[in-house]
């Protein structure tokens, strides 16, 4: 069997209250298969967050390791994980991110970039994604000329543009109305048919119910791991 594309061993996150230790994370363990589509869930304050911070390397944990696509990312230095947050790692936040002051095209264009790949690559693979996402007329419009379910699907174009081992999608439907939430959810659900491994956080049970595997989490350790029978 190949190698699951995120390995989480004991996991853990401790923050400082002032003298009184806070426990965001205990001990997380489990593995993720290539394609996958699960969501986690839980309540405020479960350690959904910070889980997603260190799998996407915007901290640090405490203890325990993360491995994408068979890299240890926790041993990443400061400097090293940049390029491995380019490399392994889409990002699909709830309120987009994108640059207001660029159109739909330069900010899939801006992640290729950044990663170094060569300006014709950028423009087709820009353009395949973009029209994938259902946008080809609608590549040259700035943020403020779109819709919220638009700005999404940029979103979801630039978090693929440098073909990520994971996505990770914090809250993706957060923003959007319920029309707008499942057409987005069903897009994901067809990257992850096609091999494309997807994370969402949620708290949104409709959100949840269509992914494949539901982790929920509480007090800072899983409580769950369920497959999603039909979907």
């Amino acid at each position: 069997m190949d190698e699951p594309i995120l390995r989480v061993r004991n996991l853990s996150k401790t923050y400082m209250q002032g003298k009184i230790p806070v426990h965001a994370l205990s001990d997380v363990s489990f593995d993720v298969d290539k394609g996958e589509f699960l969501s986690i869930v839980g309540p405020s304050g479960s350690g959904k967050s910070t889980f997603l911070s260190m799998i996407g390397l915007l901290d640090k944990p405490t203890s325990g390791s993360v491995f994408i696509d068979g890299v240890e990312v926790t041993k990443a230095t400061d400097s090293q994980a940049p390029k491995i947050r380019r490399e392994k790692i889409g990002f699909v936040f709830q309120h987009f991110n994108l640059i207001p002051t660029l159109s739909a095209f330069e900010n899939v264009d801006i992640a290729m970039r950044f990663a170094r790949v060569p300006k014709s690559k950028r423009k087709e693979r820009a353009v395949e994604l973009l029209t994938q996402m259902g946008l080809r007329d609608r590549m040259n419009h700035k943020p403020s000329e779109l819709s919220g379910g638009e700005q999404q699907r940029v979103a979801i174009a630039r978090a693929m543009a440098n073909n990520p081992a994971i996505i990770l999608a914090d809250e993706p439907t957060g923003e959007v109305d319920t029309k707008t939430r499942d057409m987005i959810v069903e897009l994901l659900r067809g990257l992850s048919e096609n091999g494309q491994t997807i994370l969402i956080v949620t708290h949104d049970t409709s959100v949840s119910a269509r992914t494949r595997r539901i982790i929920k989490m509480l007090d800072g350790k899983i409580e769950s791991d369920t497959k999603v029978e039909g979907t």
